[in-house]
């Protein structure tokens, strides 16, 4: 079994190298952040479904050492059940690390706004075709 973990499916916002203009940023960013904030609920999701094996595997322990059933079996569940709650609180730092990253996003996004919407709004006024993004240099 590999411990890698790879996307299933084409679910990453593309950022086409040939189009990085005023729009095509923002709605990339925007993009991000919405897949940031699914990530979390998914992870919140995963998170509430650990838990709740984890207590399952612990009602099942203690029932079957209620029913005297041999000890190391029982350990070995309550043992599945630590694990599992384990997981569910290391998942807390994909969490936190997401948030980040929808936050950070969303900060990109409006100072992205807020340094060049004025500038694409004025251009577009213009009518005049303006060079592709990066031709001019930014100082």
């Amino acid at each position: 079994m590999s411990a890698e973990i790879v996307p299933r499916g084409n679910t990453l916002p593309a950022i086409p190298d040939s189009d990085l203009g005023f729009l095509s940023l923002g709605a990339a960013v925007t993009l991000l952040a919405a897949r940031a904030l699914l990530l979390k609920e998914k992870i919140w999701a995963l998170q509430a479904h650990f838990r709740r094996n984890a207590d399952k595997a612990s009602n099942m322990s203690e029932m079957c050492d209620a029913a005297e059933v041999d000890p190391r079996f029982t350990a070995l569940i309550m043992e599945g059940s630590t694990s599992l709650r384990e997981v569910a609180e290391a998942s807390g730092d994909l969490v936190n690390a997401a948030d980040e990253m929808q936050t950070d996003a969303q900060g990109f996004k409006n100072a992205h706004e807020d340094e060049y919407g004025g500038i694409y709004e004025v251009t577009q006024v213009m009518g005049v075709q303006q060079p592709k993004p990066g031709f001019n240099e930014v100082r």
